[in-house]
């Protein structure tokens, strides 16, 4: 198994960290441009839906963590809101099953953790390309 070139965004080089922030940008607008469009034209509830969103997005935070794209403490943060997020959405299709309908607190809920998880996985993006165009933000080696 190939290790990844570099561990955290900390440790990029200027290349490595362009490299990094550009196919993120580019994960980030496919999955905000074809992945969410194509989740709405899927034949599911609204909470089956957000919770495939919710599994799709903890694998992604995984990978981004994997490759050391971004800032570790901030794609730890962002695992476990999606986690979070995709757990309770797991729950809310259980009860659903069961015949328990009532509980839309949890997709609610879960939404804002998937929306707080997207602010990380955007700030973490912001925070990549301020260290590039930063003067003197990063050693030339």
């Amino acid at each position: 198994m190939p290790t990844p070139a570099f561990h955290t965004a900390e440790d990029a080089t200027p290349a490595e960290l362009r490299w990094a922030s550009f196919r993120l940008m580019l994960m980030l607008g496919a999955l905000a441009l074809v992945v969410v469009p194509l989740l709405r034209d899927l034949p599911l509830g609204r909470g089956a839906r957000t919770g495939l969103l919710a599994w799709l997005l903890v694998v992604l935070a995984l990978y981004w963590l994997y490759a050391g794209m971004g800032y570790r403490p901030l794609l730890l943060i962002q695992l476990l809101l999606f986690s979070s997020a995709a757990a309770l959405l797991s729950l809310k299709v259980l009860l659903v099953i069961i015949d328990v309908r009532s509980l839309t607190l949890l997709r609610l809920t879960a939404r804002w953790l998937i929306m707080l998880g997207a602010a990380c996985a955007v700030t973490n993006l912001m925070g990549m390309l301020i260290m590039i165009w930063r003067p003197g933000g990063h050693d030339s080696s």
